[in-house]
């Protein structure tokens, strides 16, 4: 595991009443922890796909995710480490564009998100749909960096950060729940900050 410092968090003056509970407001700051090494990835060799029970499985390169229709994310995201960071800017592309292009079984009911370092996370399809999930590739304006999951990251920022899988590759559709690597591990199937969600019995 890699963590830069800060990681541990810490609590500050003046404290937001739009924090979920047991976070503090890290300010300008950017924690970076990763459980694994952060790749060295050519955009032009990586790909986005979607696969599993969908009615066409589909896969996108680089420049055919940037033809896509692309929207943009604006608020905070929140750790399981505690810290939350405030007003961000993302950009990428919604994943409800992606199901829908690959059409979703109605039997699809969870998503196991893989990275391109084989980082899993799993996650309920609901939390993926309406608008509340993105394949980003810009975080305030920049291209995200390698060590923040460039140069694509899954973003599902109402829930804890692990489930924002850096590196993404592919989405897979399931009619039951997969864990991932950190669920496996003691954390949370679910990880939803406002319930302090962080460990599996939560």
């Amino acid at each position: 595991m890699t963590v830069s410092r800060g990681f541990a968090g810490r609590r500050r003056g003046g404290q937001r009443t739009d924090l979920p509970p047991g976070q503090y407001d890290e300010g300008d700051g950017w924690p970076v922890l990763t459980a694994e090494v952060a790749p060295r990835l050519d955009p032009q060799s990586w790909s986005m796909g979607v696969d599993g029970l969908v009615d066409t499985p589909r896969t996108w390169t680089w420049d055919e995710m940037h033809a896509l229709p692309q929207s943009d994310y604006d608020g905070p995201i929140h750790c399981v480490t505690t810290w939350s960071k405030f007003g961000m800017h993302w950009s990428g592309v919604s994943v409800d564009v992606l199901l829908d292009a690959a059409g979703v079984k109605k039997e699809a009911k969870f998503v196991l998100a893989t990275s391109t370092t084989g980082y899993t996370t799993n996650l309920p399809l609901e939390h993926l749909r309406g608008g509340q999930a993105w394949v980003a590739w810009e975080a305030d304006g920049k291209p995200l960096t390698r060590e923040h999951g460039g140069p694509v990251r899954l973003l599902v920022p109402h829930l804890y950060f692990w489930k924002s899988a850096k590196w993404v590759t592919q989405l897979t559709l399931l009619d039951h729940d997969v864990q991932g690597f950190w669920e496996r591990n003691g954390y949370h199937d679910l990880g939803d900050p406002w319930r302090e969600q962080r460990y599996q019995g939560d």
